[in-house]
C-alpha cells in the first residue's frame, strides 16, 4: 500500500505532533528506540507502516491513535481547506523546487500538474515535483535520473524499483530520487509557458488552463475546491 491515503495521514499527523513538541527526528527516534532513518521514512508517507511501529512512535510522544470512518474523499475537503488557509509562500516552501531546478540544469522542461497549479495560487496537494519533458530529450532526462539514483514506481509490486528508469520503458512516469518524487509528463512538444515569480525566483510553468486539460488529477482537485468554495 505504498503512498496510500492512510500512510500520508499517519505521516502528516506524526510530523505535526513531533513539531508541536519541538522534537527533532533524531530526538523522537531515540525516545521510540528507532533509527532516525526509520522515522524519516515514516514521515515521508511513501509506505503504510505496521500498526506496531506506529503505536510505538506515538507512545513515545505520549499519544495514541484513534480510528474513525468518514464518507469517501471527505479528507480531500479538509486538506484543500487546510492548504487554502496557508500562505502561498509557505506552500511553495514545502516543495524542494529550488534544489530540483538547480539539479535539472539545462534540461528543457516546464513545471506542470499540481506543481504548476500551486505556483499559480491553487490550494492543491502535491506528492512531488511534476515536470513536462519532450520525448526528444528523454536521453538527457534518463542520464539525469541515473545521476540522482532514481527508482521507478513499480505498480505491479506497489513499490519503488525493479524497473528500468528510461521513460521509453513500460511503466508510470514516476521516480523516487534524492530530491523526493519526480513525475513527468512526456510530450512531443512543450506547451507555451508562462513565467511566475515568487520572491527571488522565476518559474516557467504550464498555464493553469492547460494543466486542467492535460492533468485529470489536478483538474478534479481544482473543481472540487471551487465547488466547495462556492458552496
Amino acid at each position: 500500500m505504498t503512498g496510500s491515503r492512510l500512510a500520508v495521514q499517519i505521516a502528516t499527523a506524526l510530523r505535526r505532533e513531533r513539531e508541536n513538541q519541538q522534537l527533532t527526528q533524531q530526538a523522537l527516534a531515540e525516545l521510540a528506540g528507532l533509527s532516525q532513518g526509520t522515522l524519516a521514512n515514516l514521515e515521508k508517507g511513501h509506505r503504510l507502516p505496521s500498526l506496531g511501529l506506529v503505536e510505538r512512535v506515538f507512545e513515545a510522544l505520549e499519544l495514541q491513535l484513534a480510528v474513525r470512518v468518514e464518507p469517501l474523499d471527505a479528507h480531500l475537503d479538509d486538506r484543500l481547506a487546510e492548504l487554502a488557509a496557508r500562505p502561498l509562500a509557505d506552500r511553495i516552501e514545502d516543495l524542494p523546487l529550488d534544489r530540483v531546478q538547480r539539479a535539472l540544469g539545462d534540461l528543457p522542461y516546464l513545471l506542470t500538474g499540481s506543481t504548476a497549479a500551486i505556483l499559480q495560487g491553487a490550494p492543491v496537494p502535491a506528492d512531488g515535483i511534476e515536470i513536462a519533458v519532450r520525448w526528444r530529450d528523454s536521453g538527457a532526462f534518463t542520464r539525469w535520473l541515473i545521476s540522482v539514483y532514481a527508482q521507478r514506481w513499480n505498480a505491479r509490486w506497489s513499490e519503488w524499483g525493479g524497473l528500468h528508469v528510461e521513460p521509453e520503458e513500460p511503466g508510470e512516469h514516476r521516480w523516487l530520487t534524492r530530491y523526493g518524487e519526480i513525475r513527468a509528463m512526456m510530450c512531443d512538444e512543450l506547451p507555451e509557458p508562462i513565467e511566475i515569480r515568487h520572491g527571488e525566483r522565476t518559474y516557467r510553468v504550464v498555464p493553469l488552463v492547460e494543466v486542467e486539460l492535460s492533468d485529470p488529477r489536478s483538474a478534479e482537485l481544482l473543481r472540487r475546491y471551487r465547488s466547495r468554495s462556492a458552496g
